[in-house]
């Protein structure tokens, strides 16, 4: 029996079909902003999860604002990732105050909104304090947002918490997508997005994937029996 078939579809973790994934201002001129973390890994963490959600088939929106004056183009990598996607624009700091996106947010159906944006203060607080109202489950993406201080970053956080938002990472959504190493069909796909984008890749599942190729990778892998030194190490 499929192992998969435990669980309830009544459950409290978040499946691929019961959620829906907003992407809020991840910008080129916004991303210069950013103070608290490395852009760099911002990016690959937020890409990371967009590759996630297409691999499951996560609906997906995406959202920018002035991107002809501050706040610049959709980042080149994501844009890779996304880019068959209908980018929303708008002029409303926050994404709730735009009827457009406020319509195609309603017409995913999906009551569990999980929510990244670049500013945790601004792109990520605002829509989610919104969408928190209309009684949406809300779930923000902590490894995907920095703030233009660590105050402001630390206290978007906290409010975000105490309003009801549950924070994750984007690899627990990763993984909570996946639930089975059984699912055959994305299993290969999700291991590679952590290579790619993840801070390390499990040991222990590289070295059984060697396990799997044949006799001689087997032979490879093996440990050195005791008492085997390498050549020019002394006793």
């Amino acid at each position: 029996m499929n192992s998969t078939s435990r669980f309830s579809v009544q459950d409290n973790v978040i499946r691929a079909e019961n959620s829906a994934l907003v992407l809020i201002d991840y910008q080129t001129l916004l991303l210069l902003g950013i103070q608290t973390h490395d852009r760099s890994q911002l990016t690959r963490n937020v890409v990371g999860l967009a590759r996630a959600a297409r691999t499951f088939e996560v609906p997906t929106l995406l959202t920018t604002m002035a991107t002809r004056d501050f706040g610049g183009p959709l980042v080149p990598e994501l844009r890779e990732v996304c880019g068959d996607l209908r980018l929303g624009t708008r002029t409303a700091i926050n994404p709730w105050d735009d009827e457009s996106f406020v319509a195609t947010v309603k017409q995913l159906r999906r009551k569990k909104l999980i929510i990244a944006g670049l500013w945790s203060e601004v792109s990520l607080s605002l829509p989610v304090f919104s969408a928190l109202e209309e009684g949406y489950t809300v779930y923000f993406v902590a490894d995907t947002c920095g703030g233009n201080s660590a105050e402001a970053h630390q206290i978007a956080l906290q409010q975000l918490v105490q309003a009801g938002a549950r924070p994750r990472t984007w690899q627990q959504l990763l993984y909570s997508w996946q639930r089975d190493w059984a699912r055959l069909d994305t299993a290969d796909a999700v291991q590679d997005i952590i290579q790619r984008h993840g801070s390390a890749f499990p040991p222990s599942a590289i070295y059984a994937k060697g396990l799997s190729i044949g006799n001689e990778d087997e032979r490879v892998l093996q440990v050195p029996r005791r008492g085997l030194r390498p050549a020019g190490m002394g006793r």
